[in-house]
């Protein structure tokens, strides 16, 4: 079994104790394993690819502030992984533009319906429990939305693999994090943790995938 292999288990492994954790409502497996989900995988894409995405490790950084951030609670807690993930969509942003070679304005347009769709829903449904933290998740939602449309745009324009995987992470990371809000602002349910966090990890991976497809690609070119 090579590296990769080992990396690729050992992710797993970490990420299903994790879930076991949330399930049984194990709080101790949850501090332990939550935050190695994301350490692992930036060992398994570093072990993966010879020329990495410095932009990816970062938002993989941030990715793992805003884990480690929300094991706590409170609104400040709160805040802080908000931003960190903010700052982690942000640089999955400027990752896919790096890729998109075209547009023309009837593409944007049919990308960002549905996401802007999907968005004001939410917000219209969930408005009136954010109260002063209504700022914070619209700009929030806004950037995650243009994340899916950006992936989407490239999507349309390649029909490739690696651009596949790209969209269908934004599409999971936005469906994690809209279960968030619902779970945080409106209804809380034990049920919508363990989707949270499945969506999340699958998220990453297929993002995960994605650029290294995209860096293989570039080697061969």
């Amino acid at each position: 079994m090579n590296k990769i292999r080992v990396a690729l288990l050992v992710f797993l492994l970490i990420s299903i104790a994790d879930i076991v954790g949330i399930i049984f409502k194990l709080p101790t497996i949850i501090f332990v394993f939550k935050p190695l989900i994301i350490l692992s995988l930036i060992v398994l894409y570093v072990l993966s690819v010879t020329k990495r995405n410095a932009w990816y490790i970062l938002a993989l950084f941030f990715s793992f502030l805003g884990d480690v951030f929300l094991l706590f609670t409170g609104e400040l807690f709160f805040i802080a992984g908000l931003v960190s993930f903010l700052i982690t969509h942000l640089l999955f942003i400027k990752i896919v533009i790096s890729q998109v070679k075209k547009y023309s304005w009837l593409k944007v347009l049919f990308s960002i319906i549905p996401f802007l769709l999907v968005f004001s829903f939410l917000i219209y449904n969930l408005k009136e429990g954010l109260h002063e933290m209504l700022l914070p998740v619209i700009i929030y939602g806004l950037t995650i939305s243009t994340f899916g449309a950006i992936s989407f745009i490239d999507f349309l324009n390649t029909r490739s693999k690696k651009s596949l995987l790209m969209f269908s992470g934004a599409v999971v990371f936005m469906l994690s994090d809209c279960v968030l809000a619902i779970d945080t602002y409106y209804l809380e349910d034990h049920i919508n943790k363990i989707l949270i966090m499945f969506s999340y990890i699958l998220a990453q991976y297929l993002i995960y995938r994605s650029v290294i497809l995209n860096s293989k690609k570039n080697k061969q070119l």
